[in-house]
């Protein structure tokens, strides 16, 4: 990095500090945006390898990176005043995208969208926004559990998202259980793989769309395990810890596994224009 990066990048540091602790705080305090630790890293480890090579990409300011970096610093106030993460978090986002295309110009802008993008895997939805979408999950997820429930036999009933075990007590599924958390979680995944994968795009796109229902089967798969342990063992033995939590980590994993034996089935690039060459 040269002179005036650095220094950009200083002042960038302190501008957004309040913006990154609040962050820190949602990817913390909430269970399906704990990833959000981790995707920063991600994207500047790609980033880093970008960089490198293709280190001999000319760098030429661009006045418009620096209209869009005055735009993400009035949209940093007004996060600020508003008392909103999410317009801070996407604030970050453009302004490192509007230093590297004021600093480097558009073929750097253009060499790192990926990891930039990536970033916005970051960003926090407003909870709002997301009330109506986890309540239809909720009763998607129980209803689609009691009636996989019911044909291996087992007399649960539904209200709502509560199930009722047939020895009296109530499994409540909660809103980590509701495919969210699997959702918000596995997407991101996805996308990296898809853009790490040597397969064709309409492969990639076809990888992060299947992610959407691959993350809800593995929750289902989680509910259902868990009202089977229920019935089996108790509600309070299978919703204490650490067992809750190793059913969670486990259809997770299954859900990631599936990705990568996706992403296996699918024909490289090279393969396919071999045969098209053919």
């Amino acid at each position: 990095m040269r002179r005036n990066e650095w220094i950009l990048a200083l002042g960038l540091a302190a501008v957004f500090a309040p913006a990154v602790f609040q962050l820190a705080g949602v990817w913390s305090s909430v269970e399906y945006y704990s990833h959000g630790f981790l995707v920063p890293v991600a994207s500047g480890l790609v980033a880093h390898g970008i960089a490198r090579s293709r280190a001999a990409l000319p760098r030429a300011s661009d006045w418009r990176g620096a209209v869009a970096l005055g735009a993400a610093l009035l949209a940093q106030a007004a996060g600020v005043l508003s008392g909103s993460v999410a317009l801070q978090g996407l604030a970050l986002v453009g302004a490192l995208t509007g230093a590297v295309w004021a600093l480097r110009g558009t073929q750097w802008l253009r060499a790192l969208a990926f990891p930039l993008g990536f970033l916005l895997f970051m960003v926090p939805i407003p909870p709002t926004w997301l009330a109506p979408v986890v309540v239809q999950l909720l009763l998607f997820v129980t209803s689609a559990a009691t009636r996989v429930l019911h044909f291996f036999g087992m007399p649960v009933l539904r209200e709502g998202n509560v199930i009722e075990l047939p020895s009296g007590e109530s499994l409540f599924v909660a809103e980590a259980c509701s495919g969210l958390t699997s959702l918000v979680t596995l997407l991101p995944i996805a996308v990296l793989i898809a853009w790490l994968a040597p397969v064709a795009m309409r492969w990639k796109i076809a990888l992060v769309v299947l992610s959407v229902p691959i993350a809800m089967f593995a929750n289902l798969l989680r509910v259902i395990g868990t009202s089977m342990g229920a019935v089996r063992w108790g509600v309070g033995i299978v919703t204490a810890e650490p067992a809750h939590t190793l059913i969670g980590l486990g259809v997770y994993a299954i859900a990631c596994v599936a990705l990568l034996a996706l992403v296996r089935s699918m024909p490289r690039a090279r393969k396919a224009r071999s045969a098209r060459t053919a």
